[in-house]
């Protein structure tokens, strides 16, 4: 129990520090230009996102393609729940007790997230038993129905129309809120004796299985958690823009997540920062150069697509020379009790 009760400190020393640092980026871009504004707040929306994941896919070593279906359903549910009833009756055809209520916007953010969960928890009753590369193509197969239905159901989702006129409540301290809540959440669940046990399974599943863990039900736990907190990034992302559409929430979307948490290091909380932190900055770079940059009077600049093909060379360059990512399983919390143990034995 020592052990494990040290390696909990461990963990929630490290979401301290992620912390700190986010609200030092947050104090910083409060004194900046609004478009550098933007970006530091779709950074925390994706570092929520990309925590999110990594409650599953870290703790599980099971790979998710469709985690992103959660954020449309996180995002649809709270636009239909805070959208006026006079948007709705113009835009949509809903239930009579859909088109009538109108939720402030945490309780609205609340309700969305766990309906997502609720479907995820059905899901993945039906996933979460599935070895191999089966697993992970079935929430392929479940991305691509969520957009599919997302798309077509005018009634709910107004189709391929954006629904527009959200309620805008997301701003730098609001997404902040939404990263810090999640880091202390994947923290907590790190150190507890559930996610202990998924680890177990993910470094040996037979292993596990022969010491009684019941590996179909620790990874349905890991499943909802997750997508309750992918799916909150999708309600902080729909309110942000203020619109939502289906294609938003579909490959690239996907693509971009798993990036940031491959090139992180998916085994560590640190390494879905650092990912995270390091595809925003290189995104930017190339989608500064793709507007063009002005050299002392030589202009760089380069064709459409520069930021997919990066990021693209980049992910293969990781998962060429760095498997585990650029920090691997190293937690940045495990330095303060180093430097503590060291300074004890001198």
């Amino acid at each position: 129990m020592g052990r494990i009760w040290r390696f909990g400190k461990v963990e929630f020393a490290t979401a301290t520090a992620i912390s700190v640092v986010l609200l030092l980026v947050v104090l910083a871009a409060g004194y900046t230009a609004p478009a550098f504004q933007r970006t530091v707040i779709e950074s925390l929306i994706d570092l929520l996102v990309v925590v999110g994941l990594y409650i599953f896919i870290g703790n599980s070593g099971v790979v998710s393609f469709g985690h992103i279906s959660f954020m449309a359903i996180g995002g649809y549910a709270s636009a239909i729940l805070t959208m006026t009833v006079q948007k709705k009756h113009v835009l949509l055809q809903l239930p009579g007790f859909l088109e009538h209520i109108q939720l402030p916007s945490l309780p609205a953010a609340v309700v969305a997230a766990g309906f997502a969960a609720f479907i995820a928890w059905l899901i993945g009753m039906a996933f979460i038993r599935l070895r191999g590369i089966a697993l992970p193509m079935a929430t392929f197969a479940m991305l691509m129905i969520v957009h599919v239905v997302a798309q077509n159901w005018n009634e709910v989702t107004g189709g391929r129309r954006a629904l527009v006129g959200l309620p805008q409540f997301v701003g730098l301290w609001t997404a902040l809120l939404g990263a810090v809540v999640a880091l202390a959440a994947a923290a907590f669940y790190q150190q507890w004796r559930r996610g202990l046990l998924l680890r177990c399974s993910r470094e040996n599943e037979v292993a596990a299985e022969a010491s009684g863990i019941d590996i179909a039900k620790e990874r349905l736990l890991a499943f909802v958690v997750s997508a309750f907190f992918v799916a909150l990034g999708g309600v902080l992302f729909a309110h942000f823009l203020g619109t939502i559409t289906a294609n938003s929430f579909y490959l690239d979307l996907t693509f971009v997540t798993l990036a940031m948490l491959v090139v992180g290091g998916m085994r560590s909380l640190t390494g879905a920062f650092v990912g995270t932190a390091v595809v925003t900055i290189v995104s930017e770079v190339f989608r500064s150069i793709e507007r063009g940059v002005d050299l002392g009077g030589f202009t760089l600049s380069a064709p459409p697509g520069l930021q997919e093909i990066g990021l693209a060379l980049i992910l293969l360059l990781i998962l060429i020379f760095r498997r585990d990512g650029l920090v691997g399983d190293f937690e940045i919390g495990s330095i303060f009790f180093r430097r503590a143990k060291e300074n004890k034995d001198s």
